[in-house]
């Protein structure tokens, strides 16, 4: 009877380790979220800033993010996407 004890007793602390183990890994995961998100807003509004400083210059800021999607496309993407647009443009008369 002793043996089963002590075979309860070490995975009971086997089971204590792993969880303790699975609960530092969950809280340092959580942690490392909540400091990119913190960063990921202070991203946003230096972008949000830029655009700010961009229309306050005169610019058209629809425009300025139209060019900065465009410029994250793929040269074959942006001439395929024209293309359908020039051509829904065409069918309705707009060109």
């Amino acid at each position: 009877m002793t043996a089963s004890i002590g075979h309860n007793s070490a995975t009971s602390v086997l089971d204590e380790v792993t969880h303790s183990f699975a609960k530092d890994q969950l809280k340092a995961i959580v942690e490392r979220i909540e400091r990119l998100e913190e960063e990921k807003k202070t991203i946003s509004d230096d972008i949000k800033d830029v655009y700010g400083e961009a229309k306050g210059n005169g610019y058209d800021v629809k425009a300025l993010r139209t060019i900065i999607r465009m410029r994250k496309q793929d040269a074959n993407e942006r001439a395929e996407q024209e293309t359908i647009l020039d051509t829904y443009l065409s069918a309705l008369d707009m060109l």
